[in-house]
């Protein structure tokens, strides 16, 4: 079976799930797998095209290679559709990009529309158009950091790590790590999504020296060491489904505190509950010093289970939803 990637070939930027998940495909005898180019994507052959963020097949750095890409995206739907080549596509996200022009939206549309099965990272991910489904859960990283880089923990040190967005409510940790008393620190490490972002947070970090603001790209041995040199992570999402970033965590051995839903609350089942802390409602001050407590209780050398995330499985998997995405398009086709 040839599997065509919808990601290229990849780079030390690539994320670290598509890299592992490649990784695991070509170790499942009989699988075959192809990263992106259009040429390849156009002109060779395959069995099963998996998609994952597919607005990044439609967009471009100006008007004229957003147009160009935009009509390969076209026409590579096209052949997929005169091949009978199934697509899958793996849900990352709950909802399309915003401000995307109509086009766009008419042809991530199309691409939904020819999808013959979806991938759900978790059982509560709502799939488009009522086609078959399956739940793969995200994959852990803990074969991607190592465990050679990893630090001792810091008494009382809080730490956020990650891509800096306004939806990620890092203003609200600082606001109310601020309103904690004691020997605690937070570290902040990421690039924020804005200028205007950045000074935000310069703002509100100033009048605690506590605070520390690392804001910019963090390279994989400047994450293990932020996070592991943290007690706790805190990933105060405004909205949160699918989270590497409390996979990072974990991963590494360091327990997060996020909001309280179903998804998270399914994940600390999973993986053991003074490793998934989690708060209703606006951050408080209270929740970052509960979580801090509950931090400290897991005995030495604990960690989380992560035994039903491994990549080993995660490929077999995968081969198994290709498989039935071709016997769902050649049933149609007879």
């Amino acid at each position: 079976m040839v599997v065509q990637q919808s990601f290229p070939r990849p780079r030390p930027t690539t994320n670290p799930y598509l890299v592992m998940l490649a990784e695991s495909l070509a170790s499942v005898p009989g699988v075959s797998v192809k990263t992106f180019s259009w040429r390849t994507a156009l002109l060779s052959r395959a069995d099963v095209f998996h998609v994952h963020w597919p607005e990044i097949l439609v967009s471009g750095q100006s008007p004229v290679k957003k147009l160009v890409r935009q009509a390969l995206t076209l026409l590579l739907v096209a052949k997929l559709a005169v091949t009978r080549t199934p697509i899958v596509r793996t849900l990352h996200n709950l909802e399309r990009p915003t401000g995307i022009s109509r086009r766009e939206q008419w042809l991530l549309a199309l691409i939904e529309r020819r999808t013959a099965l979806w991938i759900r990272l978790n059982d509560d991910t709502p799939v488009p158009n009522g086609r078959p489904s399956v739940v793969i859960p995200h994959g852990h990283y803990r074969d991607w950091y190592g465990v050679d880089q990893v630090s001792e923990p810091v008494e009382g040190r809080v730490a956020f790590v990650g891509l800096i967005r306004r939806y990620k409510g890092v203003e609200t940790l600082i606001e109310a790590f601020r309103e904690l008393p004691g020997d605690v620190s937070l570290h902040v490490s990421g690039r924020p999504s804005t200028p205007e972002l950045a000074a935000a947070l310069e703002a509100l970090a100033e009048p605690d020296p506590r605070t520390v603001l690392t804001l910019r790209f963090v390279d994989d041995a400047e994450l293990v060491r932020e996070i592991t040199e943290s007690r706790l992570v805190v990933l105060p999402y405004r909205e949160m489904h699918n989270s590497g970033g409390v996979l990072t965590a974990l991963s590494l051995g360091r327990p997060v505190l996020v909001p309280a839903n179903d998804v998270n609350r399914r994940l600390a089942a999973e993986v053991g509950q003074n490793w998934v802390v989690q708060y209703d409602g606006d951050l408080d001050p209270r929740d970052i010093e509960r979580a801090l407590a509950v931090a400290a209780s897991p005995s030495s050398g604990a960690r989380p289970d992560l035994s039903a995330r491994e990549w080993d499985l995660a490929g077999a998997l995968h081969t198994e939803a290709y498989r039935a995405a071709l016997t769902a398009v050649r049933r149609l086709a007879s």
